[in-house]
C-alpha cells in the first residue's frame, strides 16, 4: 500500500504510514485512511466537500434507534459491492492533531481500482483531449 500510493501519488518519499487487513469477502475492500492537511479541515466540511465529489456517496450519518440508543450508519463492502461509485464514511478528525483527518473508504474492488477506473481514466483523457478517441 505503501509503494502503490506514492506510486499513484507520483512522490517517491511520500510519509505514509498504513495498516493493511484482510478479511473473506466477495467482493469489494474498504480502507481505512489518514489524511493529514496543510491548513484544519472539519469533519462537516470534508463531509460536504466529498458530498459534492462526483462518484462519491457519503454515508456518515447518526441513527436514532426506538429505544433511544444510537449508532453511526458508515459504509461496509455488502454497500458497495457491485455498485460504481466509492463510499465514505466515519469521517472525523484526529483529537491529537488539527490537521489530521480520519476516513473509512469503501469501494467495489473489481470496479474500482480495476476496469471500470481504466474507462473511466481513458474517457476524461479523450475529454481533455489528450487523445482522440
Amino acid at each position: 500500500m505503501v509503494r502503490e500510493t506514492r506510486k499513484i501519488m507520483h512522490e517517491p518519499d511520500l510519509p505514509v504510514t498504513v495498516t493493511c487487513v484482510r478479511v473473506p469477502v466477495f467482493n469489494a475492500h474498504a480502507e481505512a485512511i489518514y489524511v493529514e492537511l496543510e491548513k484544519p479541515l472539519t469533519a462537516d466540511e470534508a463531509r460536504e466537500i466529498l458530498r459534492n465529489a462526483k462518484g462519491i456517496v457519503v454515508m456518515d450519518e447518526p441513527t436514532q434507534l426506538p429505544d433511544g440508543t444510537s449508532y453511526w450508519t458508515y459504509p461496509t463492502p455488502l454497500d458497495a459491492s457491485g455498485k460504481d461509485p466509492v463510499y465514505v464514511g466515519r469521517i472525523r478528525n484526529d483529537p491529537f492533531n488539527p490537521h489530521g483527518l480520519w476516513l473509512w473508504v469503501v469501494a467495489d474492488n473489481l470496479r474500482k481500482g480495476a476496469a471500470l477506473n481504466a474507462v473511466q481514466i481513458a474517457e476524461e483523457i479523450v475529454r481533455r483531449g489528450i487523445i482522440e478517441a
